[in-house]
């Protein structure tokens, strides 16, 4: 079962008479630790609905030591994850965090969560805040 997230977006600037956030996340899964780890997995997707590509460039949690955004690939025949600096979600586009591709990694886990607040920046823009609960395994 997917988890519905409580999403707040926040304009990157004024809008006009388009009352359609920039940016939106949806389909998100975090993934709880599995025992004894301290490292989590985030998958989702953003949608873009401006003329304008979307960077984003950091994001953070305070539920969490440190979140980047990271890349799996294939190297050589060897399984291997990568940082990755900066998402672009295209104009007018979505782009996916996926199992097997780009996802999150949440490091450090600050407790036993039920709940995730993750804040997804531009440089010093915040461009999205999300609060979503954490899937079990099993859900």
């Amino acid at each position: 079962m997917r988890a519905i997230a409580l999403i707040t977006c926040l304009f990157l600037s004024a809008c006009g008479d388009d009352t359609r956030p920039p940016l939106i996340a949806n389909e998100i899964v975090i993934a709880a630790p599995m025992p004894g780890s301290r490292i989590s997995a985030g998958y989702m997707s953003f949608s873009n609905s401006t003329d304008v590509p979307i960077s984003i460039t950091r994001v953070t949690s305070p539920d969490f030591g440190a979140v980047e955004i990271h890349e799996s690939l294939l190297e050589d025949g060897v399984a291997k994850m990568r940082r990755v600096e900066k998402l672009t979600v295209p104009a007018n586009s979505s782009v996916s965090l996926q199992r097997g591709g780009k996802h999150l990694m949440l490091m450090r886990p600050s407790d036993a969560l039920d709940m995730v607040s993750l804040s997804f920046y531009s440089d010093h823009t915040l461009l999205l805040s999300v609060n979503t609960p954490i899937t079990k395994a099993g859900d």
